[in-house]
């Protein structure tokens, strides 16, 4: 895979394209290093035009607009430990992406031969952009990606990260460092 500057670089399980986008997206809080790209209106912004889904003339994203994209994202990672065997997401949890998909408008597109595409017309900038990583879920969940994609068990992790094994079965990003320590730490209670 080409290095792509807006995947983060600790990223051990990359999710195949275009679903990459939204396990980046929602890997733009990192709890282990106490970092969230989306807090910063210019490093949103920076994220954003990398990955593609902003341009450079798309102007700095307001704070209300950066607040309702962090919502998004932890609803995001809700449906991801869902997919990872966790419980549905709480009452609530998914009304910024209920918010997002009432705002947007869909756009059929037909393509040079033929092949038919949706895509998020312009409502607010950064409504658009969370737009069309709806719809890429939405695609991944047809195709059967979706499933793959998972947050970490690890509840003071939850990094999201791309489940190639062939049973489907992990439930950590990293079995070295959270796999190890939710083990651990599941020792140290039977002992007790």
């Amino acid at each position: 895979m080409t290095e792509q500057l807006w995947v983060p670089e600790q990223e051990t399980k990359p999710a195949p394209m275009p679903l990459l986008l939204v396990q980046s997206f929602v890997n733009t809080l990192d709890a282990d290093h106490g970092t969230d790209v989306l807090l910063d209106p210019v490093a949103a912004r920076d994220w954003l035009a990398a990955a593609g889904l902003l341009t450079g003339d798309d102007g700095t994203p307001e704070p209300a607009d950066l607040d309702l994209a962090r919502q998004v994202r932890e609803a995001i990672r809700a449906m991801l430990l869902v997919n990872g065997g966790g419980p549905p997401p709480a009452p609530g949890v998914l009304q910024p992406i209920r918010a997002v998909t009432q705002a947007g408008r869909p756009s059929l597109q037909v393509g040079p031969g033929g092949e038919l595409s949706l895509t998020a017309e312009p409502a607010g900038q950064l409504e658009t952009v969370l737009f069309a990583l709806l719809l890429i879920i939405r695609d991944a969940q047809r195709d059967g990606t979706w499933q793959r994609l998972k947050a970490c068990s690890n509840p003071d992790c939850r990094w999201a990260y791309y489940d190639r094994s062939h049973s489907r079965a992990g439930a950590w990003c990293d079995m070295a460092s959270c796999g190890n320590r939710i083990k651990n730490r599941r020792l140290r209670q039977r002992r007790q």
